[in-house]
């Protein structure tokens, strides 16, 4: 099949909000702009939109300028294509709501998890706000900005550096961030500006956070710190709210919404309620949910006077109290139980959870739990392909691989994405599937569909992946990664031959770029234990980037310490550029190959990203730079060789090869 290569963009999400008609259409737009004055600048954009069918009806050109200035101070500040391509999609959310969501807006609502425009009401705002004065009053850089008032927006105009951003997502996963790699200072600059928002959304990506509207303004969603107990591994008391193994199975692959939702029903039967809550809106409305909960788990905290009462208002203000008197936090007003708030009621339920779940310490099923969970590789694995999958937008979220993907629709999903046109969905059953040949036949076809694309998959049936043979999902979820990033790779516009990329070349890419900056470093493998102090990734960072690595904050990497401080900062650095990656600090550490491969790929995308766009901007097309015109064409012919996918460099088994190109 005839590889043809359309638009792309670095950023995998932005890619996924718009058809390749789309893209291109915008992209010749873009140059157009461009080749009148040189380049193109957010005081051009205006115009250009104002003309644009999907805004002509619904924007004056001032107007537009109006939206383009609450983010952008300076109408002379330069943007790039990718800039343009999210001002675009902030104006479409604008339209979107000024239209009352109407079903005219595009891509925006393309698919269950595509990003949508999300109006924040006042009391989601002011729960926010005191989520923030909570948890980061006493931040050294924050403090001086807080607390916020939540009456005015000065969330958002503190938010529009990144750095709140950045240390919410701290907040919700320790760790995440390599506070060190932030952009700091009292004044940014525009680069340091998007420094930070890049870093935050790609770490957002990187703990499952559903980003909203990506933009100077926006917010991350809050939930990941409230929900992350929700599951076995944090709280494998969980387990008492199951009756037998095949249970276990179901509530591992229960999104932590349902876990909970299962959790307060599991209360509320033993307390004798009667009515089953399905839902963190309508069902809580009364506040008789609410009341007997709070009397099973808390009983000396509940008065009579809770169920007494027949005025819901007055019902769920006794119900906070009583909740206080547990020590959780105020996260809504009796007014948000009335009114039905999913988000506030989500995130109160959430925090009586923390403060007191209620389940028993039995310590046979605590073990049997505990036997459920995998080991700490496996579960480092699954995470990644798992935050993977989940950043490609396919429709389908996933909560854990394992038990997700046994259906083969989720894979189908994902083949579809990166090779479109390979799945034959006439003859693919989307789920619920009750019929369990159904599901073996559509695992089938995932197994035919990675024999066309040379995956190593010898004595392979779809029954396999129905069966939940880990070992099995993680080799294929692997392979699927790895030909999805080295093909992002061969379809670089500049490589214009469609030739395939090999980890070796990937491999001798690192070394030379290591080497060009006049460094020491080199590595024999991606298995080379030299790997594991991080210095060789943070001298490959700095030669794409110079700018981006700060030497002072590096150790020499020779305590396990100081090998966690480097691995930490290398990824920070890496999202910060650009990357959008998955991988722990562990994996650096222990030198894991998969891992390492992605990671150095990724860098190597990045880079040659760059100078495929200083290759547009240059006026220098794809011919002239395979015929050997111009630096850029020697700079890749020499970062790119013999085409043929194999593992000489990550695995010690080399496999068939993959001629099959992705089609845009």
């Amino acid at each position: 099949m005839a590889g043809f290569v359309g638009v792309l963009v670095s950023d995998p999400w932005l890619q996924s909000q718009f058809t390749q008609v789309e893209l291109r259409t915008l992209k010749s737009k873009f140059i157009s702009t461009r080749s009148q004055s040189g380049r193109v600048t957010v005081g051009d954009l205006p115009p250009l939109f104002a003309k644009l069918k999907a805004f002509s009806e619904m924007f004056k050109e001032d107007e537009i300028k109006a939206i383009m200035g609450e983010s952008h101070t300076n109408m002379e500040d330069e943007v790039d294509f990718e800039s343009y391509l999210r001002a675009y999609l902030n104006l479409q959310a604008r339209a979107a709501a000024k239209s009352g969501g109407s079903k005219n807006s595009s891509s925006f609502l393309k698919a269950a998890t595509t990003t949508v425009h999300h109006a924040i009401n006042e009391s989601e705002k002011a729960s926010y706000v005191a989520h923030i004065n909570s948890f980061l009053g006493e931040d050294p850089f924050l403090s001086k900005y807080l607390p916020i008032d939540p009456s005015t927006n000065a969330l958002f105009d503190l938010a529009k550096d990144g750095v709140l951003l950045c240390k919410l997502i701290n907040v919700a996963v320790p760790g995440t961030i390599d506070e060190r790699a932030i952009n700091t200072k009292r004044v940014l600059n525009p680069w340091e500006r998007n420094e930070n928002h890049t870093l935050c959304l790609n770490s957002a990506k990187a703990i499952g956070c559903t980003v909203v509207n990506i933009g100077t303004q926006d917010l991350v969603e809050g939930r990941i710190q409230l929900l992350a107990d929700l599951n076995l591994k944090k709280t494998p008391q969980l387990v008492e709210l199951v009756d037998d193994n095949n249970d276990v199975e179901e509530l591992l692959g229960l999104p932590p919404e349902k876990v909970l939702l299962k959790w307060m029903n599991f209360h509320l039967k033993k307390a004798g309620y009667e009515k089953q809550v399905t839902n963190f809106s309508s069902d809580l409305k009364d506040g008789e949910a609410y009341a007997h909960l709070l009397n099973a788990l808390a009983p000396e905290h509940c008065s009579p006077a809770t169920f007494d009462t027949k005025d819901p208002t007055e019902r769920a203000s006794k119900v906070i109290e009583q909740a206080e008197k547990m020590d959780c936090k105020r996260y809504l007003t009796p007014k948000d139980i009335v009114e039905g708030s999913p988000n506030l009621n989500l995130a109160f339920v959430a925090h009586i959870f923390q403060h007191r779940n209620g389940l028993s310490m039995d310590s046979n099923k605590i073990s049997f739990a505990e036997m459920m969970t995998d080991d700490a590789q496996t579960s480092r694995e699954e995470r990644c392909f798992r935050l993977w999958i989940n950043s490609l937008g396919t429709a389908t979220y996933v909560n854990n691989v394992f038990e997700d993907v046994r259906n083969g629709w989720v894979l189908l999903e994902v083949l579809d994405k990166v090779s479109p046109g390979s799945v034959s969905w006439k003859q693919a059953t989307k789920p619920p599937i009750k019929m369990p040949f159904r599901k073996v036949e559509n695992c089938n076809q995932v197994v035919k569909i990675g024999k066309e694309l040379n995956f190593s998959l010898v004595n392979v049936a779809g029954n396999d992946i129905v069966q939940g043979n880990k070992k099995l999902i993680l080799a294929f979820l692997w392979q699927l990664m790895r030909f999805t990033m080295l093909q992002l790779l061969k379809n670089l516009r500049t490589h214009s031959q469609g030739k395939e990329i090999t980890d070796t070349d990937i491999l001798n890419w690192a070394n030379r770029k290591v080497k060009k900056a006049n460094r020491a470093s080199q590595i024999e493998s991606f298995k080379d234990k030299n790997l594991s102090n991080g210095i060789f990734f943070l001298e490959l960072l700095s030669a794409v980037e110079p700018r981006v690595v700060n030497w002072s904050l590096v150790t020499k990497g020779e305590t396990e310490e100081d090998k966690k401080l480097n691995a930490t900062y290398i990824i920070s650095v890496a999202r910060k550029l650009g990357c959008s990656i998955f991988l722990l600090p562990e994996d650096i550490m222990e030198v894991n190959q998969k891992m390492i491969l992605i990671l150095t790929a990724s860098i190597m995308y990045w880079s040659l990203q760059q100078q495929s766009d200083e290759s547009d901007d240059s006026g220098i097309d794809a011919s002239s730079a395979a015929s050997g015109d111009g630096e850029i064409e020697r700079t890749l012919s020499g970062d790119i060789s013999n085409l043929a996918i194999n593992e000489t460099a990550s695995d010690p088994n080399p496999r068939v090869s993959s001629q099959v190109d992705v089609e845009e």
